[in-house]
Parts: structure tokens; sequence; C-alpha cells
């Protein structure tokens, strides 16, 4: 949707040139993506109110004076549109529907924007089940690290109800450089953000075996890095991760390793329940337990390339 204007985002004009009332927005799950987006949605002027499970996560942008809710249900009191960007299928299933949750709290005709990565089963379900009571689910999958998302500059996958994605155009233009149109169907969105996990989590694993190799021959890594990123691979990823793998800065988190674990099982279940043989994924996925089993869960997911180094006796 391009960018917009330093004044038109801070002012929110985004929505208001359109003439239409401005939407209220819940926004559900502060961790570096959540806060970083719920951020975005502050400065543009958005009526956002924010909650966490762990209110500590919240007291960035209450300091910025963006109003936290003391529960999911205070939260949804009528709110257009929640977003939720949460790690784990247990835990959006249970900010959907458990006690006092969106279904039960959110008015009828309000939008459950799901940003998370979570596995296809429960996205058919809570599609469902919104559904049921009168909302609508739209899968919103997000593309790029937290700097990205608090810059505008995520990727974003968006499925769901015509009527629904064409009111979500002001948050998208906001959040996302580019809005992919993935369809009506929530699903799809969910399937295309776990195979292009997939996709990046088997190029970080070769850079770290490319890295380990050239290691092995004494040549510098950064040297290694720069033919890479100056020739074929000069794009967000190889750029991004093939400097945390050649500077070994894991600490560098984006995502960790134990949310790459996850999207590495999300991806190994869903092409298993479709009948789709991925033999990347089961490197991607072992070297990511490793990394856990050595305590390694909270650096950058891209500590997986730290295993190829071990096997390659580089350290």
């Amino acid at each position: 949707m391009g960018q917009k204007s330093a004044d038109r985002l801070i002012n929110g004009v985004t929505r208001r040139a359109t003439g239409e009332v401005p939407l209220k927005i819940g926004f559900v799950g502060l961790g570096r993506m959540g806060r970083a987006m719920a951020g975005r949605l502050s400065l543009a002027g958005f009526d956002l109110v924010v909650y966490d499970a762990f209110p500590a996560a919240a007291e960035p942008l209450a300091e910025q004076g963006v109003a936290v809710a003391n529960s999911l249900a205070d939260l949804s009191c009528g709110r257009d549109v929640v977003i939720t960007m949460l790690a784990e299928d247990a835990i959006v299933a249970e900010v959907a529907t458990g006690v006092g949750g969106l279904t039960e709290s959110l008015p009828k005709g309000a939008i459950h924007m799901i940003c998370g990565t979570h596995g296809v089963q429960v996205i058919e379900k809570l599609t469902a089940d919104h559904r049921f009571v009168g909302q609508t689910l739209v899968a919103c999958t997000v593309l790029g690290r937290p700097d990205r998302a608090a810059d505008g500059k995520l990727g974003l996958v968006v499925a769901g109800p015509r009527q629904a994605t064409a009111l979500l155009a002001p948050i998208l233009e906001v959040l996302g450089e580019t809005v992919f149109d993935a369809g009506e169907t929530p699903v799809s969105s969910t399937a295309a953000k776990i195979a292009n996990n997939f996709v990046l989590g088997c190029a970080i694993e070769a850079i770290g075996e490319g890295m380990a190799l050239v290691r092995r021959y004494g040549v510098d890594p950064q040297l290694f890095h720069r033919i890479l990123t100056d020739g074929l691979f000069d794009c967000v990823a190889y750029r991004a991760y093939g400097a945390v793998i050649a500077e070994e800065a894991w600490e560098r988190v984006g995502a960790t390793a134990t949310i790459g674990l996850k999207d590495a099982r999300l991806a190994m279940e869903a092409a298993e329940s479709a009948s789709v043989p991925l033999p990347s994924g089961n490197v991607w996925r072992d070297h990511l337990l490793s990394a856990c089993a050595r305590g390694e869960q909270d650096l950058d997911w891209s500590v997986m390339a730290r295993e190829e180094f071990r096997l390659s006796a580089l350290e």
C-alpha cells in the first residue's frame, strides 16, 4: 500500500480522510513484536487499548499514554477490532474462547485480527467460533522483525471476508509496507506464513552451513556475508540473518529459538496433515531442538547455525 507521510501517519489522517468514524482498537500480546505494532498504532492516533497477561509488558506503552485494560472483558468493551499477537495456539484459543474472552466479550459484528503464527487447525476452529457468535476472524500474519514493525515496514498476509478486510485497511496501512491479499479464507494467510517461515528457516540453516564451510578454509565470515548480499542474495533475510551469523551475535534477538522451534513444528504438522514431504524441515527443526537443549532457547533463532559450527568442529 506504500509509505505515508509523517504528518498523515502521526495525525491519524488515514482514517479521518475518508470521513468515517475512527476504529476503536484493542491489542492483546505485548512481546517484542506486539509492543512495536501497538506503539505504531498509538503513534498513528488510533483509539487504542492494550492488554497483556503480564502487566509489566504494558508499562512502556502506558508511559506513552496508551490506555491499559485490566482484563480481556475490559479491553473488549466497545471495540471494533481486537488484534492479537500471541506466541502459542493454546494462548490464542484461551484469549478467544475462554471465560471472559473475545467470543464472550466483543460486540457482535466486531473483528478479531490474528497476527501471530498459529496452526491451521486452531485458525479453522476459531474462524467457526467467531462466526457462531456473529463476529469475524481475519488472519493477518506478519513478515519481518520487531524493528521493521516499529517502522511500519512489515509485510502483511491478510485473509478474511472482504467487508472485514476493507474495514481494516487503515490499520494495515499503518502497520505494513506491503500487503498481500490471500483471499477470504483466514487459514490461507496461516498456510502462507507457515510456508514462508519454513523457507526462511531453511535459508538460515543454509547460511550457517555455508559459513561453516568457508570458516574451515580460513575465509573471513564477514567477507562471505558480503559475497552473498552483494551478489545473488541481496535481500532482507540474508542481510539481517547473515550478519547475525557472521558476527555470531546470537543475543541480537528478533525471534527466539523457542519461537523458531514452534514455527518448525507448525510447518511439519501442516505438511503431515496435507501429505507434503519437507525433508529440509527435519534439519531445521533438529538444529533448533539441539540449541534449545543446550539452554539457548532465548537467543535469536539463527543460533541454529551455531549447531552447524559445532558439528564442523569450529567450537
